[in-house]
């Protein structure tokens, strides 16, 4: 049941589940400690999807309730959990929007930007929103020329004096995302992920609730905008010529290679690593790579990667050319492969979406775990490679969807696998994949399992509880690995989302958040009392299968940089254990500019442990 955090190729209009408190002092609401004891909610729904979401009179329904169910979480519960807070918040705004009560969605946006932490995001928080109902109460309208000339000339105002240092990344994740907006893509998520619920459940649950808003807004209001909204974006950033410092080349360290080091292997935890791309870097212990692998029900298999069938190896060298596009969007970089991605996402039909999305989400864990490799060994030549791969979902329908023996198959490979980086004399692991309690409950809605939202919630819990222990359990049976887990991506505590590996707390494990080039905390990475350190997770090159060089952002590319620090530092001093090497990470690390972030600086570690060695 592991998650990958893939790249963005849905339709981009989600929310996360939250919470808002109305009342000052928050005496009478029930605490909740944890994102999955928010209370669930039902509400039926029979017929198209689609057509729910076109027809005013009937969102105009649904949305009413929805919204009261809202209201309810506000008055009756205490979340202390700025990022909870902030979706049900959000997705309450766009809602009043919709109903046509402008006041209230702009003091919920306004209310919404109080709780960003992220000085990008305080600075970008609703800016969008904000313009849309200015241009609404200024039109009368949220469609048509005057709508459109006035959203666009609030945008551009309030880009204009924002510090482009800050806000330079986002802006530009904001100006990708519009240029791949189109009405096939969200068309096809409707028919091929919401209906499939409806039909099996009649109803959906407040998991995905949200989705019926979302794409009610994007329709109505956000698409017809998308292509002048591009262009306003790319306007500030055409304006701005500010190229913000790699503070990352000065941090860098490389071993040398007749230094006589000791060999130090790396496990690479992940969707398989292609080892023909790394010769002489892989763990021939046995005359052979060292590979253990899973497939798709945690069943051992075989192969370092995963096999691609037919249809998807004919397309590969196309699917790649995607991957690049889609990288190169998100650095604003103008090439044809940005250009084709662009018209295929922009321009895709309805009943080509589940095909691509698969595809693209299948190539997608296919090359992860090679891209991670490569970050673990740089600059490594004592550096070799065990992999032990697992398989990524990547149906839009969960398949297989969760059971109990699922899981306990699923743990009991845990086991196996940590069995397989002790044999293999592995000295770190690279972890950069996720799962949460909330995944398991919009699993089970999405086949079907569970009489209503309520027992969907409490199987989901076990299930969790099952595969969250069993994973701990596993790693602390090595307390000889350190192990290195990746935040997540989805700007939300890691611990109050019962994130895993990441939320787990472990002397031998380590969490890791991610910030670009030059150490501004990423829009997209997950935090918490657990993400103790930060390293560069923005357009990171490294290899794909085949041996293409491709950057790609997330703090699946943040982690490995922490394993590669970590397997520097036990080839330095083989000695050293797992709770040393974190405590000289830590120490090593410096505090960014704004004080929120512990920035690695594996030069200073490496020679803070050569110094040490030498007395």
């Amino acid at each position: 049941m592991k998650a990958l955090r893939h790249l963005v190729l849905s339709s981009g209009v989600a929310f996360a589940a939250l919470t808002f408190v109305v009342d000052a002092d928050g005496a009478d609401k029930t605490h909740l400690a944890r994102a999955a004891d928010l209370p669930p909610f039902s509400y039926p729904v029979t017929g198209s999807i689609e057509d729910l979401v076109r027809d005013k009179a009937g969102y105009e329904a649904f949305a009413t309730q929805r919204r009261a169910d809202l209201q309810g979480i506000f008055d009756r519960y205490d979340i202390d959990d700025a990022a909870t807070m902030r979706g049900l918040l959000l997705e309450a705004a766009t809602i009043d929007f919709l109903l046509g009560r402008y006041d209230d969605a702009y003091k919920e946006s306004l209310a919404v930007r109080d709780l960003q932490d992220k000085p990008s995001a305080k600075l970008l928080s609703g800016l969008e929103f904000r313009a849309f109902i200015d241009a609404a109460r200024a039109t009368g309208n949220t469609s048509g020329p005057e709508f459109q000339t006035a959203v666009t000339s609030k945008v551009s105002a309030g880009l204009a004096p924002l510090p482009f240092k800050t806000v330079e990344e986002s802006v530009k994740e904001i100006e990708a995302g519009k240029s791949l907006a189109g009405e096939g893509r969200l068309i096809g998520q409707l028919r091929e992920v919401l209906q499939p619920v409806v039909d099996k459940n009649h109803a959906l649950s407040s998991e995905l609730a949200p989705q019926v808003t979302g794409a009610r807004f994007f329709l109505t209001v956000s698409l017809p905008l998308a292509k002048p909204l591009a262009k306003t974006y790319q306007d500030y950033l055409d304006a701005n010529t500010v190229v913000k410092p790699d503070i990352w080349a000065a941090r860098d360290v490389t071993l040398e290679a007749d230094a006589g080091y000791a060999p130090v292997n790396i496990g690479i935890w992940d969707g398989g690593v292609d080892t023909d791309v790394y010769p002489g870097r892989i763990d021939l212990s046995k005359g052979r790579p060292a590979v253990i692998a899973y497939d798709l029900e945690s069943r051992r298999t075989t192969g370092n990667l995963l096999p691609l069938p037919p249809d998807v190896t004919a397309e590969l060298p196309l699917e790649k050319s995607y991957l690049q596009g889609l990288s190169d969007l998100r650095s604003n970089i103008q090439s044809p492969e940005a250009d084709r991605v662009k018209e295929l996402f922009s321009t895709l039909k309805p009943e080509a979406f589940r095909s691509m999305t698969e595809h693209l989400q299948m190539i997608d864990g296919w090359a992860h775990g090679t891209h991670v490799a490569g970050i673990a060994i740089a600059g490594n030549p004592y550096a070799r490679i065990a992999v032990a791969r697992i398989s990524y979902p990547y149906k839009l329908v969960p398949d297989p969807c969760p059971t109990r023996a699922l899981v306990e198959r699923s743990v009991k490979a845990d086991f196996e696998t940590v069995k397989f980086f002790k044999a293999q004399h592995v000295r770190v692991v690279n972890m950069s994949w996720g799962a949460n309690v909330k995944s398991y409950q919009s699993e089970l809605e999405k086949c079907g399992i569970g009489k209503d939202a309520e027992e969907r919630k409490t199987m989901a819990r076990e299930l969790f509880d099952i595969e969250r222990d069993g994973l701990k359990s596993s790693m602390a049976s090595a307390p000889g690995i350190l192990f290195v887990a990746s935040a997540g991506n989805s700007d939300s505590n890691a611990s109050f989302t019962e994130s895993i590996p990441a939320g787990l707390q472990l002397p031998n494990l380590i969490s890791v958040g991610a910030v670009d080039q030059a150490g501004d905390e990423a829009s997209f990475t997950s935090y918490g009392p657990t993400v103790v350190v930060d390293a560069n997770g923005y357009q990171v090159k490294s290899m794909i299968p085949g041996g293409q060089s491709l950057a790609l952002s997330g703090t699946s590319m943040s982690a490995p940089q922490v394993t590669n620090l970590a397997g520097k530092l036990f080839a330095v001093d083989p000695k050293l254990t797992p709770p040393e090497a974190i405590a000289l990470i830590k120490k090593t690390a410096t505090k960014s500019e704004d004080g929120r972030r512990n920035l690695i600086d594996p030069a200073a570690a490496v020679a803070a442990l050569k110094s040490q060695s030498a007395r």
